[in-house]
């Protein structure tokens, strides 16, 4: 596929929450991925964190998201990513074209000016799978391997891109193909023609830098941490204990992605992330939460928001951590935008369309910000280990977005 029309349109299939889309337990990631990072685009249930940018049956069967029908388009993230490993598997029909789309915006025209397609077509196409669209071309493809579910793994970095298909890296393929520096955008899946299948999508964000060294607290204050009580542990961990009061970064964070490890050490307790707040003012900021209480049983109901919510913006849809228990949490600030995920599973899914103001309380803040971890009352007391973040950078205009 080479041009795809700028189309603005409803979309033939409702993304969101249904009455019955949690009932069953979710399939989480083994601890070894998410202690590497990795976090899941797809839960195998539901579109959430999905949208489609035209008029296509886009819609999940037997732990797959499939795609048969419609007008030519991507199904888009949600949320805009930059430098990452992206693993996922799929199935095309024989008469199939269909891509990834790298760096994409809802709606993408040309893969020369805004997004990087690496495409799925058969030998006869231009561009047969493999290939990046109108970057480089695969030559010679061997025939389609029989079995219906394939594989690829796409490495971005700054402006470079590696592909390895079927567990092999393209041996033709340059060490890196170096592209035109877009740097962020959402991820997407073509629709063209012919049926088309995706599964087990997973990610991980890379370029994350240390911002806890489990010696000391460089880099963090405790002018308010009054009440609270925070401590390096003997094995590296970061404690905290009694409240209320916070622990804040001497550095702003404005878009980013954030992860971490956190042991909730009794039940029920309440803690949660501050970011994007008013530097040196007290817990003025958006909030990811921490509590892994629920009602009635239901994991569905969380108590209080939800750990992986967005306190008092959104509830997490689902409570996927236990107390005392490790569980791993990324969060992804990106313009309005924000997402959580909690081993590995999305949770979170909200865009700030309230007016601008400086107190994320009270209205929309993109501009950068404190993170500060919460001591919330005398009976806190949480662990933290294996924090680490990285900014995103800015969308470069393409030339199809230039006015």
């Amino acid at each position: 596929m080479r041009l795809l029309p700028l189309i603005a349109i409803v979309c033939l299939v409702a993304i969101g929450v249904t009455p019955n889309s949690f009932s069953a337990e979710p399939v989480l990631l083994p601890v070894e991925s998410l202690e590497r990072g990795w976090i899941q685009l797809f839960d195998g249930r539901t579109l959430f964190g999905w949208q489609a940018g035209s008029a296509v049956n886009w819609r999940v069967e037997e732990g797959a998201i499939v795609a048969d029908r419609g007008e030519i388009g991507v199904l888009y993230t949600t949320t805009q990513f930059s430098d990452y490993v992206l693993r996922l598997e799929f199935a095309a029909d024989t008469d199939t074209n269909s891509g990834i789309f790298i760096h994409t915006p809802p709606q993408p025209t040309d893969p020369r000016r805004d997004c990087y397609e690496v495409n799925i077509a058969g030998p006869e196409n231009p561009f047969p799978t493999g290939s990046v669209v109108d970057v480089w071309k695969r030559p010679n493809p061997p025939p389609t391997p029989r079995t219906p579910w394939r594989t690829y793994e796409i490495k971005v970095l700054g402006d470079t891109l590696a592909i390895a298909l079927d567990g092999a890296p393209l041996a033709a393929l340059p060490a890196s193909v170096r592209l035109h520096s877009l740097r962020r955008g959402h991820i997407g899946l073509q629709f063209n023609h012919g049926r088309i299948a995706f599964r087990n999508i997973r990610l991980r964000p890379l370029g994350l830098r240390p911002m806890f060294h489990g010696k000391d607290l460089t880099g963090w204050n405790t002018r308010r941490a009054d009440k609270s009580h925070f401590e390096v542990t003997g094995s590296g961990e970061l404690q905290v204990r009694n409240g209320r009061g916070q622990l804040e970064t001497n550095r702003t964070y404005g878009d980013f992605v954030l992860q971490l490890a956190c042991y909730v050490n009794g039940a029920k307790l309440n803690s949660g992330i501050f970011f994007r707040c008013i530097p040196g003012d007290y817990m003025k900021g958006y909030e990811c939460q921490i509590h892994n209480g629920y009602a009635d049983g239901d994991p569905t109901r969380p108590l209080d928001c939800g750990t992986g919510g967005i306190y008092r913006r959104q509830s997490a849809r689902r409570i996927v951590a236990k107390d005392f228990t490790w569980f791993y949490e990324t969060l992804i600030a990106d313009g309005p935008h924000m997402a959580a995920w909690v081993n590995g599973y999305q949770v979170s899914d909200w865009t700030d369309t309230r007016a601008p103001h400086e107190n994320p309380r009270k209205g929309l803040r993109v501009a950068p910000g404190t993170i500060a971890i919460q001591g919330h009352d005398p009976t806190t007391d949480l662990r933290f280990r294996d924090l680490r973040i990285v900014e995103l950078p800015p969308r470069a205009a393409s030339s199809a977005e230039d006015p």
